[in-house]
């Protein structure tokens, strides 16, 4: 009975620290790594960077995730969605956190340094510290237009993929960076409108709180407007051809209805539904990129 029970704790404490790297959102960097490995070379991508160089973004990006745990503690758990968090519930000790954070880093690092290449290691770092200590440490409470600026180092995995298998910056992974950077505020802010009373108990500025539905509505609008021009950019630079034009197309045109039924608020849960199709939407964008990325090889 008691090994029965130890092993239940085991288990809990397990899911715990698994719940401190933000699982699901990692998947998703991990997506836009791969097709950006896969973008950056005609030939087949090496299996070391393969495996290696995405484990090595992924143990950085879960370091990232426990550092933001343990610094939002306090407001994770006056939030209905986040009070259940290992940390704002102390089923894990913030100095168990942050060695646990620290240990990811340190990994993190020491695997893409091994398989891929320094390039890729110093841009995964710039990454990590600007999440962790920039947009969580600072700007999160700072400004309204927080996740506008500090977007920017969770839009860096498709070019962490690029280095990784290419050694170098080019114009293309820059190019799919501002895609998931334009993507960045319609995503959240449709998230906050929703979320908007708990942010603001929080004391969190984010954009409805400070300014208004309708000013952020009208901000996801144009966003999604600038999205939907920036996502045929690859078209345009002959990075991609046809299916992916009509994939970004379709996916796009979607996504603005849902921003403009959002601006309108003529259906209940807009927000949330807009904010849940945005995570389909870049999921389906990046894999309508990788297909047609090798359909154009084999033409």
């Amino acid at each position: 009975m008691a090994t029965l029970i130890g092993a239940r704790h085991s288990q809990a404490i397990w899911r715990d620290y698994l719940e401190l790297t933000k699982p699901k959102v990692v998947v998703l960097m991990l997506i836009t790594s791969l097709v950006g490995m896969f973008l950056a070379t005609r030939a087949g991508v090496p299996w070391t960077v393969l495996v290696f160089g995405n484990l090595g973004i992924a143990l950085c990006a879960g370091g990232a995730a426990a550092v933001n745990h343990v610094v939002d503690r306090r407001i994770d758990a006056v939030m209905a969605r986040t009070h259940k968090r290992p940390l704002a519930e102390g089923r894990v000790s913030p100095a168990a956190a942050l060695t646990f954070a620290l240990v990811l880093a340190v990994l993190g690092q020491a695997v893409l340094l091994a398989f891929t290449n320094p390039l890729t290691a110093w841009l995964t770092l710039a990454s990590l510290l600007g999440y962790a200590v920039v947009y969580t440490g600072f700007l999160k409470r700072a400004t309204p237009q927080n996740i506008v600026i500090g977007g920017l180092a969770g839009a860096a995995p498709p070019l962490l993929g690029w280095t990784a298998a290419a050694g170098h910056v080019s114009a293309e992974p820059l190019l799919l960076v501002l895609i998931i950077f334009a993507w960045t505020p319609p995503h959240f802010w449709a998230l906050a409108i929703h979320r908007k009373e708990e942010y603001a108990k929080a004391d969190i500025p984010m954009l409805p709180v400070t300014h208004g539905e309708h000013y952020t509505k009208v901000h996801i609008l144009l966003y999604t407007f600038a999205l939907l021009a920036v996502s045929l950019m690859p078209y345009v630079i002959h990075m991609s051809g046809i299916l992916y034009l009509i994939c970004a197309l379709g996916l796009g045109a979607r996504f603005l209805q849902w921003a403009v039924v959002l601006y309108r608020g003529t259906r209940p849960h807009a927000a949330i539904n807009t904010f849940k199709y945005s995570i389909y939407y870049l999921f389906l964008l990046f894999i309508a990129l990788l297909v047609d990325h090798y359909l154009l090889l084999n033409l």
